[in-house]
């Protein structure tokens, strides 16, 4: 996998290993350009293969009947409110169905429409109750043969047990408990130790879910194409020749090679987030590179400035997908923290989020992005957000999973390590006590609870409207009444967890048009340079328009950039384009 020849050329260098690169990898080999693909770690799959492998892909062949063109184009543009010029949104909206059938037909990595999984802005004209959300299937990683330990391994609250790999139906289930829940989770756990001749070799699970379906899914048809991937190869700059970016200086070990083009590069490297200097220049508020949950020091935005080194335009560097996450030590590495996402955390019963001044803020079931926003619009107006707090009750802990911690009913309070206790997780047996650890007033935290637990007996939030959208109550329990996603904080001991505005990667980076083409400052494509996905500014601007909504961009623009490039339509302007980075 790691064989390389000095001075290299090709047709198409992908710069990458995350879905769009893969994905945009396979389809121009298909399309008959041969191809390389770089990626500066040890490990193949980026962001991606910790993500949940979602793709928000509206009008799809699963969901024609109950969704139109008219619909999505209208939802899409009130999400992102004229910031992102129709006809990129349109290309989005051509490509993705289509995207969808090739990666199925031509690939064989299979997604499915997910019924009922409602897009993120309900309150917005256009969103779909039924959802256009679709998840993969699960993936026989098995097939990878050597190349599975260089797959980025999901994450371990992706997993039960740490062990086993769930996906979003298992997720699901096992959220809502709903019926069979413990029969699937025995099924699980039998299906993982019986494969005994896999666990002679490693632990981790070769039936891969989720985002590290995906990967493995591209990675199987990269290897049935024999196109090299090359790990731990690191783009420096850009070559220019003639106003043409006609390849790139690599450097592996530190020992810096040329991969030559003819055709394009195409960088799918991944945004900024992991590089604190570029997050202290661009980002809003004092956000830290060790509250994302991307993978660390990978993502550190070299597209972005190899991009401006030749005269590249960028936009929206101010934003990111925002997530609340936590600080949760790793189990059996001392001294190390991880970090996990509140993604549906938040929406289940008898929990509130609250700022430092105990005082709620937003609709805590609503999407992660959304939330973020919320927590960066409090903190301007308080300065007691950023962080914020996670408050629940004895009744939540003992049925729900709190990031790497499981429901107490599977992993109860004496399992945890002693040293967690009012370092990570706060515990108390009255909310005056918690507010005290947590440094909140008691009086205004006990008012706060007091009014959310008479909002849960009538199950209507007069205050953030919290479960009246259908995607507010998607992983709640339905059986818990009046309102599945309120329940009222009345049960010892009551439990507080920090939560800081974390990000599952920036949206800002290189300006590119309707085929991913990259645009100097004066608005020309610059030849031969492409960007998707985090590399490039997001076509969803500053909004979240559903589950999916990172991976489906960066998969269908790299399937439209795979297209352009065989098209061979390039009208080179050598005036618009520096070449000193090819010095």
């Amino acid at each position: 996998m790691n064989a390389f020849v000095e001075n290299t050329t090709c047709d198409v260098l992908v710069v990458g290993s995350g879905a769009g690169a893969l994905l945009a990898a396979n389809r121009a080999h298909d399309l008959g350009l041969s191809v390389i693909v770089i990626e500066k770690s040890d490990r193949y799959g980026g962001t991606s293969a910790l993500s949940g492998g979602g793709i928000w892909i509206p009008n799809n062949s699963g969901i024609r009947q109950q969704d139109s063109y008219e619909e999505a184009l209208t939802y899409f543009k009130a999400c992102t409110h004229g910031m992102v010029p129709e006809e990129k949104l349109r290309a989005y909206l051509d490509s993705a169905p289509e995207m969808v059938e090739y990666m199925r037909d031509k690939v064989g990595v299979k997604y499915n429409p997910v019924a009922g999984y409602s897009d993120y802005c309900q309150h917005l004209p256009g969103a779909s109750d039924n959802g256009r959300t679709m998840f993969v299937e699960p993936t026989d990683a098995g097939i990878l043969g050597e190349d599975f330990f260089a797959l980025r391994e999901a994450d371990m609250g992706a997993k039960l047990f740490g062990r086993i790999a769930l996906d979003y139906y298992d997720g699901q289930l096992l959220g809502a408990r709903g019926k069979g829940w413990k029969r699937k989770i025995l099924s699980l756990i039998w299906n993982y130790w019986s494969d005994l001749g896999w666990r002679t070799k490693t632990h981790r699970d070769r039936r891969v879910t989720m985002g590290s379906s995906l990967i493995a899914g591209l990675r199987i048809g990269l290897k049935q194409r024999q196109v090299p991937l090359l790990l731990n190869t690191k783009l420096e700059r850009f070559v220019v020749e003639e106003g043409m970016v006609k390849g790139a200086i690599v450097s592996q070990n530190r020992n810096e090679f040329v991969i030559h083009t003819h055709r394009a590069v195409i960088v799918g490297s991944g945004g900024f987030e992991q590089n604190q200097t570029l997050r202290s220049e661009f980002l809003p508020g004092d956000t830290r590179v060790e509250w994302s949950v991307t993978p660390m020091h990978n993502n550190t935005g070299d597209a972005l400035l190899a991009g401006e080194r030749i005269g590249a335009a960028t936009e929206f560097l101010h934003e990111a997908w925002w997530a609340p996450t936590v600080r949760i030590p790793a189990a059996g590495t001392p001294n190390v923290n991880m970090r996990s996402a509140l993604f549906i955390e938040r929406s289940y019963a008898h929990s509130i989020c609250v700022n430092r001044e105990g005082k709620r803020f937003a609709n805590e079931a609503m999407s992660y992005n959304d939330f973020g926003h919320e927590m960066i619009k409090d903190n301007a107006r308080t300065g007691a957000n950023m962080p914020c707090w996670f408050v629940f009750d004895a009744s939540y802990r003992k049925k729900n999973i709190l990031g790497r911690i499981m429901p107490g009913s599977l992993m109860p309070d004496t399992s945890l390590p002693p040293e967690w206790w009012d370092t990570v997780l706060y515990r108390a047996q009255t909310i005056g006590e918690l507010a005290k650890k947590i440094g909140v007033a008691p009086s205004t935290l006990e008012s706060t609870i007091s009014v959310f637990n008479e909002y849960a007996k009538t199950g209507v939030d007069l205050d953030f409207n919290r479960g009246h959208y259908s995607f507010d109550r998607f992983y709640c329990d339905p059986r818990h009444k009046p309102n599945p996603s309120l329940g009222a904080l009345d049960s010892a001991p009551y439990y507080a967890i920090r939560v800081d505005l974390g990000d599952l990667g920036t949206k800002g980076g290189l300006k590119v048009d309707r085929d991913a083409n990259v645009l100097d400052v004066n608005g020309h494509p610059i030849p031969g340079l492409y960007a998707i996905g985090n590399a490039s500014g997001a076509v969803t601007a500053d909004s979240y328009p559903g589950a999916g909504g990172t991976l489906g961009p960066a998969l269908t623009f790299g399937y439209r950039a795979a297209n352009h490039i065989a098209k061979g339509t390039h009208s080179v302007t050598p005036s618009s384009v520096s070449s000193k980075a090819s010095v």
